[in-house]
């Protein structure tokens, strides 16, 4: 994985969730978005396998939550 796809202002956002007063360090949100990325690629193919499977070429909210299920 080299492209990256999550811009880091989203991740700051995401990590002040549990508490909005805390500072949070770049390398904290980098490393968040790495792990989402990870997870939302392996996510990814298991959804297309399940779509596939079902004969389409589009990916469904089904698969996705499948996928989730699955892993």
């Amino acid at each position: 994985m080299t492209e990256k796809i999550l811009p880091l202002a989203a991740m700051e956002r995401i990590l002040k969730k549990g508490d909005p007063n805390v500072r949070v360090s770049e390398p904290a949100k980098e490393e968040l978005r790495k792990v989402l990325e990870e997870y939302g690629e392996e996510v990814a193919r298991t959804a297309s396998k399940f779509a596939i499977h079902a004969g389409r070429k589009t990916i469904k909210a089904e698969d996705v939550q499948l996928a989730i299920k699955h892993k």
